[in-house]
């Protein structure tokens, strides 16, 4: 809170019952719907529940119930043909204008929470009311260009002596006090509340209570918490006394929020109307508190000389009248502290394992991306929700195919990403977590696709390949991959046609492959099944028009080789059939030689 200035012009003006009236006359110049707030009858400020002789503790409220300024708005009144002039008329500063950087502070609050929080209904003007009561608008804007305040904007020690009692909980990091905790900056943030809900607005990089930015952000998201409505009466109430736990704080924030839906304008920074009055200045702190005042015991009066005796009228009994039984001041339920998003304790991600993560081709990564959630002390938070997101040239994907996974934080603060599975693209890309609905840095993951390696090919079976010209081979051919000993399922082999073992060029004639297509070719790339066997069905190769000796190469990634041998003949050549001996011409038939049994004619 900025320093006392001035005198306290309105002695007394803050009690309740006084506010109540004068929020009733500025609320029924206003819109129908609006509901004055209620009062409670005491003129003090006090915590709401706690009773009177009990001083707050200021666990539980986001100010740590610390002082705050208590002037109220000027009042206009409505002047319509007969209406009441009985109405108190509390006068004072104008103060319609708002420091420009605090005003753009306030409506960027109400846009961001809006976006990510519609139900909750923020009004900048009420961020305006409280910072007009917590700071007077940051000392009447007096911030550098970047919004914090110069200079910065602390309360007094919180030491119990009128307000709450709480010992030091950030070492002096935000309040500069070792001892107890101040209320820091225009929203009037204690340190241990500002760790919970501190934020980043301005992304300077740092969360500042003394920024004005990032101030009215974390007051917009405290005051929404717990799912509140502020569009709610009761949910409105329960937000600002959640923040001070004070009804006259509560009309009094009240009063100035109906004053900014009147309508307000934006003045430079520094020149705005610094407010005058303090809850713990004037004679609040030598008032005793409602309830602990010592009561006055009734004197008789002594009869003076000389006085009259009432007559007989004045003594002649009659109807006795109840006594007056004092009315019992409204019991306002204990407010409930709101309970913060997980997301909002996390201070940075941690890597759990920073391994790199690799993986062959088609294949599942044996690792997966893990993160712990941290708070600002380092103990781990649960329920958050961390997005994992594969970026980067890869068709790698999370199980179920997706690039991108939420996963919410264990017990321990951890959280996995869904088991990731390459595709066949090789290449190194990045697995990214980060905080959902955070600024944080993001957690990176390095991760790498390769190819599947064979260290061994081998010829199943030795019978050589041979086949003439013009047709197939016939036989199967099979050659099995290992990597360590292990078959290798997958793998891409590379088969080539070569003349060579020891010059392994692509042949230009001979042997060829059957191409899917039906033409042929002399190399082609397969991959290996699932039981590591790489297969030529008969007819799959072919013999050519060349005969010779040929060879097929095999390679694979990861050192595999192998030559498997080809032999390709001519067809042979078919005797040539006996030629007849040609017939003598002459006679049909040849000459009858005489039997050796015929006997000469005589």
């Amino acid at each position: 809170m900025a320093a006392h200035i001035g005198h306290r012009l309105r002695k007394g003006a803050t009690s309740g019952v006084v506010m109540a009236a004068a929020v009733a006359a500025l609320a029924a110049s206003q819109a129908p719907e609006m509901i004055p707030p209620a009062a409670d009858n005491t003129g003090g400020d006090h915590a709401i529940g706690a009773g009177d002789t009990t001083p707050p503790s200021g666990d539980d409220s986001a100010t740590g119930d610390d002082p705050y300024y208590t002037d109220l708005p000027p009042l206009i009144s409505p002047n319509k043909p007969g209406a009441s002039t009985k109405l108190p008329i509390i006068t004072g500063p104008a103060e319609a204008g708002i420091p420009a950087s605090v005003y753009s502070a306030y409506k960027r609050a109400e846009l961001s929470i809006r976006s990510t929080d519609p139900g909750c209904n923020l009004p900048w003007q009420l961020l305006a009311g409280i910072g007009k009561v917590e700071s007077g608008q940051a000392r009447g804007g007096r911030v550098d260009a970047n919004g914090t305040a110069s200079p910065p904007i602390l309360g007094p020690a919180l030491n119990g002596n009128g307000f709450a009692n709480i010992t030091d909980t950030d070492d002096g990091a935000f309040d500069g006090d070792k001892i107890h905790d101040r209320a820091v900056g225009p929203m009037q943030f204690i340190p241990s509340t500002w760790a919970i809900w501190g934020q980043d607005a301005n992304s300077d990089g740092k969360k500042d209570p003394n920024n004005i930015y990032d101030a009215a952000q974390a007051a917009g998201l405290y005051l929404c918490a717990n799912d509140r409505n502020l569009a709610l009466k009761a949910d409105l109430d329960q937000s600002i006394l959640s923040y001070n736990r004070s009804r006259e704080y509560l009309n009094t924030v009240l009063s100035w929020v109906a004053y900014y839906e009147r309508g307000t304008h934006q003045i430079p920074d520094g020149t705005g109307v610094l407010p005058v009055d303090r809850s713990d200045n004037g004679d609040r702190g030598n008032r005793p508190r409602p309830g602990t005042q010592t009561p006055t015991v009734p004197t008789t009066p002594t009869p003076t000389p000389g006085t009259q005796k009432p007559k007989p009228s004045e003594t002649r009994p009659g109807p006795v009248k109840p006594p007056t039984v004092p009315t019992k001041p409204p019991v306002t339920p204990p407010v409930t502290p709101p309970t913060a998003p997980p997301a909002v304790k996390v201070a940075r991600l941690a890597i759990v394992a920073n391994e790199k993560l690799t993986a062959t081709t088609g294949s599942a990564f044996t690792g997966a991306p893990r993160v712990a959630a941290l708070d600002a002390s380092g103990k781990p938070v649960a329920g958050v929700s961390i997005r994992f997101e594969i970026t980067g040239t890869t068709d790698t994907r999370f199980a179920g195919g997706g690039t991108t996974a939420t996963v919410t934080t264990s017990s321990t603060g951890l959280a996995a990403s869904p088991a990731l599975r390459a595709g066949e693209k090789t290449g190194s890309f990045t697995v990214r977590a980060t905080v959902v609905g955070r600024t944080l840095g993001a957690a990176d993951f390095s991760a790498t696709v390769t190819e599947r390696r064979a260290d061994t090919l081998t010829r199943v079976a030795g019978d050589p390949l041979s086949a003439t010209t013009g047709t197939s081979f016939a036989q199967q051919l099979q050659v099995k991959a290992t990597e360590k000993g292990a078959l290798a399922p997958g793998v891409l082999v590379t088969a080539v046609i070569v003349t060579s073992k020891t010059d392994p060029k692509e042949a230009t004639e001979g042997p060829s492959f059957k191409g899917a297509d039906g033409k042929s070719v002399r190399t082609v790339t397969l991959r290996t099944g699932t039981n590591g066997l790489l297969t030529f069905e008969p007819g799959d190769l072919l013999a050519g028009d060349t005969a010779g000796t040929f060879f097929i190469q095999l390679t694979a990634p990861g050192g595999g080789t192998t030559f498997v041998d080809l032999t390709v003949t001519a067809p042979a050549t078919p005797d040539p059939e006996p030629t007849p001996e040609p017939t003598p011409s002459g006679s049909g038939s040849p000459e009858a030689t005489p039997s050796p049994s015929s006997s000469p004619s005589a």
